[in-house]
């Protein structure tokens, strides 16, 4: 059998996982990054599906795309969820206020973009039944919601990255 450490290489203060039961903000700052790789994932699944439905012609391979989009939206607002009840319980400040301000930034950038996505998935399920061009333009307005709600989700991701580039796994 292989040996292991028994000790982590790196010290248990820059380690933020090795020390998440000792401290109420390190679990945090655990939660914020994973929900900082959730939104991130969830962002590339989203370009990735609109590249893919230009090139390609295979259903099969878009029904499959599309599943998997689903799947990083449900794990987005997972991760989300998880945040907010973390985040109640623990508000770091001194050093650790920059992430926490940027991750919480990112928290509601998610739940906005969940919010937009549930409305724009509402308004098309009811332009399936009615087909004049009111719902139609309001299945367009929901649309772009939706796109500027997952902007401003890039937006954030990008911010909190600045101050936590280490969350990149």
């Amino acid at each position: 059998m292989p040996k292991t450490k028994s000790q982590s290489s790196e010290p248990a203060d820059l380690d933020p996982m090795s020390n998440a039961a000792a401290s109420p903000t390190a679990a945090l700052c655990c939660k914020a990054d994973a929900l900082y790789r959730a939104a991130a994932e969830c962002c590339r699944q989203h370009e990735r599906i609109a590249r893919l439905v230009t090139k390609t012609g295979d259903d099969g391979e878009e029904k499959a795309a599309y599943a998997v989009v689903d799947h990083c939206d449900q794990m987005l607002a997972d991760m989300a969820a998880a945040y907010e009840k973390a985040a109640a319980r623990a508000h770091p400040n001194g050093p650790d206020s920059e992430w926490w301000h940027k991750a919480n930034a990112l928290w509601h950038a998610s739940r906005e973009y969940a919010r937009r996505h549930s409305g724009s998935d509402s308004a098309a399920r009811r332009s399936c039944t009615m087909r004049d061009p009111e719902s139609l333009a309001t299945l367009n307005m929901e649309y772009e919601l939706e796109a500027s709600a997952l902007l401003a989700l890039r937006h954030a991701i990008d911010a909190y990255h600045k101050v936590r580039p280490q969350a990149e796994c």
